[in-house]
This record gives C-alpha cells, structure tokens and sequence, in this order.
C-alpha cells in the first residue's frame, strides 16, 4: 500500500490543530477551578479576536463583510455562546474524555438529522444504517448498557447533549454565510460573542491579573484555549480546506474525540473506559458513512 503525499507539512499541520482542539476540553476543565463559564467566554474569545487580526492581515483577506453576513454572524455567534456555557458546565461537572469524545461525535449525527428535518436532505439506506450505529456509539459511550440512570441521567450528561445539539445549529449558520471568508466570518462571530457576552455576564470571579489568585496554570491554559485551540487550530483547519480540499481536511476532525480521551487522561488522570472507545469507533464510522467519505480517495491511497 502507497500513500501519495505532497502535502506532509499540511497534514502534520492539520494533525497539531486537531490535537490543540482537542486540548481545548482538558484546559476548559481545569479553567473551572478559577472563573465562571461566562468570564471564560469573554477572556477566550477577547484574546482570540485579539489574535485572528494577524492572521487575517497576513493571509490579506478583506474585513469587509455585507449586512446580510453581520446578522449571520451575530447569529451565529449566539449559537457559539450557547455552545460554550453548556461544554464549560459539561466539563466542570463530567469528565473532559468522555464529554469531548461524546460531543465531537454526536453533533455531525444531529447536522445530518437537522438537514433532513429543515432542508430536505435526502436520506438513503445507508444514512439510516449510519443513524442506527450512530446512535448505538452514543448510547455505548454514555455507558446506558449498565442501566443504571444515576450514571446517565446526570447533570454533566444533560450539558454534553444540549452542547451537541447547540453545535450543529452554529455549523449550519456559518455553512449560509457566503460571499465571505469563511475566516473573516469566523473573527465577526468572535468579535460579536466577546462584545454580547461582556455586556451580559457579570464578573465575579475577581482580577485574573492577580497572580496571587491566577497563576502561571490559569494563564497556560487561557493562551491555549485562546491561540492555539481557536486561532491557530481554527485558522490552519480553513486555511487547509482551500489547499486539500473540504472532505481532506475534515476528515482530520475524527482525531478529536481520540485527542481528548488521550489529553484528558495524560493531564487530568481521567481513566479510559473501553465503552468509550467502542462508542466512538461506532460514531465515528456513521459520520463516515453519512458523510460518504472514501479514505481511499481522501488520501490518495493505491494498493500495488
């Protein structure tokens, strides 16, 4: 078997930013320690905005953007608001592992069932296939096959599911912007939740420049949430799509789930649990069927 590659460097670049993705649900889980979800929203999409303008100028991509786009984006950025308090909360009560692996698999699930509901996407027997394995990997993670409803029906559970659910409506407003980058659009929809969520969040948790209170760990854990899981990650992903191609570079999004089990359990000494493995093997396969990813073609694989 052959791999024709003249794209290493995107691809280990790519595999970098799936993993600081991924480090995003370990540093959110130790940030719960020191402020609220909503300060969190505001410091790490601050800095991000802060960060994105660079790199917006170096790529030279215009900062215009149509009325039509603000309101997407403002849109948007409400969707991303909700998205975040719900996988703050879910880390700060759950496990990072876990809730990542749950999340990352089950809201490309929910895009496909949301474009079937509202858009009229067709549905084929294999979608259906892929529902069903679906849902059996999400059940399998959830671990429901001991059927005891202390261990599902918690509070952590309940904020990983509204944060799947939350995700794709995000997904699928940015998917309806045209005419824009989607990287422009992408430093509107931060600008927008830093500017919506400072206005209504109150600030409680004291001065994070007191480093009597927020250490070196904080402020770690800020700048990698902040730059390297949101702008570096998010900036490589899109600046990759316009090199490989969309179905090449999103095919790198199924090491997330793997990332976060990994992370969480080398920086929290969070146990892996062979469910979750199974139940994501499982989810992963139906975003694969859903999506009609060839790995063959993706990665220009030959068999001699």
């Amino acid at each position: 078997m052959m791999i024709k590659n003249n794209n290493i460097t995107f691809y280990i670049m790519l595999a970098l930013a799936m993993t600081f993705w991924g480090s995003s649900w370990v540093s959110a889980k130790v940030m719960a320690d020191y402020i609220s979800a909503g300060e969190l929203v505001v410091y790490r999409y601050f800095i991000t905005t802060i960060t994105m303008i660079p790199v917006l100028v170096y790529y030279k991509n215009s900062f215009k953007i149509s009325k039509k786009n603000v309101l997407k984006a403002i849109l948007g950025s409400l969707f991303l608001f909700a998205y975040s308090i719900f996988f703050f909360y879910g880390t700060k009560y759950g496990t990072a592992g876990a809730g990542g692996a749950f999340v990352t698999t089950l809201a490309p699930i929910v895009v496909f069932i949301l474009l079937v509901i509202f858009f009229g996407k067709k549905v084929f027997k294999k979608d259906l296939i892929a529902l069903l394995l679906g849902a059996v990997g999400v059940l399998t993670i959830l671990n429901i096959w001991q059927f005891s409803a202390d261990d599902i029906l918690t509070t952590a559970n309940a904020f990983f599911v509204m944060a799947a659910v939350s995700w794709p409506f995000l997904t699928i407003t940015t998917s309806k912007a045209t005419g824009i980058k989607p990287l422009v659009f992408s430093f509107y929809m931060y600008l927008f939740i830093t500017i919506i969520s400072f206005i209504t969040i109150p600030f409680d948790s004291g001065n994070i420049f007191n480093f009597d209170n927020f250490g070196g760990i904080f402020w770690l854990n800020l700048i990698v949430i902040s730059v390297f899981s949101t702008t570096f990650a998010t900036s490589i992903y899109f600046v990759a799509i316009t090199r490989l191609g969309t179905q090449q570079a999103s095919a790198f999004i199924f090491l997330v789930p793997f990332n976060v089990i990994l992370l969480s359990y080398i920086f929290l000494d969070e146990p892996i649990y062979l469910t979750t493995i199974i139940g994501t093997i499982l989810t992963i396969t139906a975003v694969a069927i859903l999506n009609n990813l060839q790995w063959k073609k993706i990665f220009k694989i030959k068999t001699k």
